[in-house]
């Protein structure tokens, strides 16, 4: 694996209080309907593509899944075409909810 940058899910919140972040939800579509973080787009295969060839490299982006698992990975992909600012969140969505003071939606 290539080196990532991963944040636990406190360092992730305060990293979303800068300007024009992009938040990834990895999780499946289900998963995501039923709650996810606010302002946060599902991750499908067509999102992805597309971010990649609109080829914004210095965009940021955080990246989360259920555990922290498959936003890794994600992330790792997003690396390796050269994006310098994603971010993968340790702890996932479930450790999001964790922080008691964050909506859900």
């Amino acid at each position: 694996m290539s080196k990532i940058k991963t944040l636990d899910c406190q360092a992730a919140r305060e990293f979303l209080t800068q300007d024009d972040v992009l938040v990834l939800d990895c999780r499946d579509v289900k998963d995501y309907q039923a709650g996810h973080i606010d302002g946060a787009l599902h991750a499908h295969d067509g999102l992805v593509e597309s971010l990649i060839k609109k080829g914004d490299k210095a965009r940021k982006i955080l990246i989360y899944c259920y555990s922290g698992h498959r936003s890794e990975h994600l992330t790792e992909f997003f690396t390796g075409f050269g994006f310098t600012e994603t971010v993968n969140m340790a702890g996932g969505y479930s450790g999001w909810q964790a922080l008691a003071d964050n909506a859900i939606h």
